[in-house]
């Protein structure tokens, strides 16, 4: 039998999401690799940031769409969409956060996978 269906790679993903991201003018954008981390839940995490509750609202949408028209994917699980504060977007091998800055700065997710490698996405 024929395994028809299309995998993705997870850096395809994680390209198509640090777009998204950049469409709505998301800052501070990290992709952190975690596949040779122990235990990680996931192979790639991709954080950034907007100013306003809106902006993250916006980016998490921008990314939505980006990954739906682009690689006909989308996310598994979305969580934090209601208060805008901190979204998750599941797209099981790559997680994206997108954060209100201040949140960001409290839970320094980037300093608790300090382990993968990390990868700055210079601002536009």
């Amino acid at each position: 039998m024929i395994n028809l269906v299309k995998e993705i790679s997870a850096e395809k993903l994680c390209e198509v999401i640090v777009e998204g991201m950049q469409d709505n003018k998301a800052e501070d954008i990290v992709v952190i690799d975690l596949r040779e981390v122990e235990n990680a839940v996931t192979d790639f995490f991709i954080i950034g940031s907007g100013d306003s509750i809106t902006q993250v609202d916006g980016i998490a949408n921008a990314v939505v769409r980006a990954t739906r028209k682009t690689l006909k994917e989308k996310p598994w699980h979305q969580e934090g969409k209601n208060s805008a504060q901190w979204v998750l977007l599941d797209y099981v091998n790559v997680v994206a956060h997108i954060f209100h800055k201040d949140v960001r700065d409290y839970y320094e997710l980037e300093d608790l996978w300090a382990d993968g490698k990390k990868r700055q996405i210079e601002n536009q």
